[in-house]
């Protein structure tokens, strides 16, 4: 194998992939990185046997010269990302079956694997297949992706839940103590029935770092694997094999306490006042009184933090605890100038929302304090 490529358009496609590729593994091909070249097309694929990515980019290479081959991932990237910029770097392969990579006058020699051997994230029947805009998932992903568990024992809770009802693409992600839901329009897309799938943690994050462009992306759903297709990249990750909660039925309905207040002042106040939490509860309490929030935090060190803010809110007195992490979370996740929370009594999850965007709901579970 022998090609020649771009130090940019190379580091751009390691990168795309090296996310993926973990630092201790248990098969050592899963440290190195696929580069396979055929027809003038030069792929770069990383897996760690639960998410597969692949990135593609045009090389200047004939196909007479096509071939592929592993080779450990971080030490390429490494290397790759050392040389200058604007240079060209030329790929070889020795008769020793190393990798020789070469640039101006700088020339390294790495270690390689069977291409054989890198193991393929297995296909499967794909069920249903739509079209949007990468930022349109992009958004969708960022505006959920923070309420998920993390290595929680409630294993289909390490992820987030896309469900495709009608028109819609629905996101949801909840640690059993909050809940982020968010959905955006497909366009010209329906499903009779509810279609779901539950991506993996790794896989939301990798994803959500691959669309940075303005594209279509075509997604396509099937019984044990999700896939993403873009213009430069393929995704493909295992799904997570349960039954996701009734998220529906953890959506307060008909609260009647409705607090409106400027989300950046609040997000302001809230932050200040973390400072002065119990680092382990993190909890803050809420007092509420004719158009005035007072938030008041306290530690184990007998400190406390007390903010004042205005805001719109003509019910009966309200004391209510939340933690404050999950509050800042929402209010540094809404893009628009008001934030809204609505509650029923002083016992009930508030439901956070921006009043300019109905797409998007947050479920915050209350604190005994």
């Amino acid at each position: 194998m022998k090609f020649s490529v771009s130090k940019e358009t190379f580091v751009k496609q390691l990168q795309m992939v090296v996310g993926v590729v973990e630092r201790r593994q248990t098969l050592p091909i899963l440290a190195n990185v696929l580069i396979s070249l055929k027809d003038g097309e030069l792929a770069l694929t990383g897996t760690d046997l639960e998410v597969e990515i692949v990135s593609r980019a045009a090389s200047e290479t004939g196909a007479e010269l096509s071939g592929e081959i592993t080779v450990p991932a971080r030490k390429l990237l490494d290397i790759c990302r050392s040389l200058p910029d604007g240079v060209d770097i030329k790929f070889s392969t020795n008769d020793k079956g190393r990798v020789v990579i070469t640039s101006g006058r700088s020339r390294f020699t790495l270690s390689t694997l069977p291409a054989e051997e890198f193991p393929n994230v297995e296909d499967g029947a794909e069920n249903f297949e739509f079209s949007l805009p990468a930022k349109n998932l992009k958004h969708l992903i960022d505006s959920t992706s923070f309420a998920m568990a993390h290595q929680d024992v409630r294993y289909y809770l390490n992820g987030m839940l896309w469900e495709v009802s009608g028109s819609k693409l629905n996101g949801v992600a909840t640690d059993g103590h909050r809940l982020a839901i968010s959905s955006i329009e497909l366009p010209g897309e329906t499903a009779s029935n509810p279609v779901q799938a539950i991506l993996p943690r790794k896989g939301v994050v990798e994803l959500s770092r691959l669309l940075v462009d303005e594209g279509e992306i075509t997604i396509s759903l099937g019984d044990a694997h999700l896939r993403v297709r873009g213009s430069d990249f393929h995704f493909t990750s295992k799904l997570v094999d349960g039954a996701y909660p009734d998220y529906d039925k953890v959506l307060p309905k008909g609260g009647s306490l409705v607090i409106r207040g400027d989300r950046d002042g609040l997000r302001q106040a809230f932050s200040r006042a973390a400072i002065l939490s119990n680092e382990k509860y993190r909890g803050v309490r809420l007092l509420l009184n004719d158009n005035l929030l007072n938030i008041i935090a306290n530690n184990p060190e007998q400190e406390e933090a007390q903010e004042e803010v205005t805001v719109s809110y003509t019910g009966p007195e309200l004391e209510v605890g939340f933690n404050v992490n999950y509050i800042l979370d929402v209010l540094n996740t809404l893009a628009g100038e008001e934030v809204v929370f609505i509650l029923s009594d002083a016992n009930s999850s508030a439901l956070i929302q921006d009043p300019a965007d109905e797409a998007a709901s947050y479920v915050i579970m209350p604190m005994r304090l």
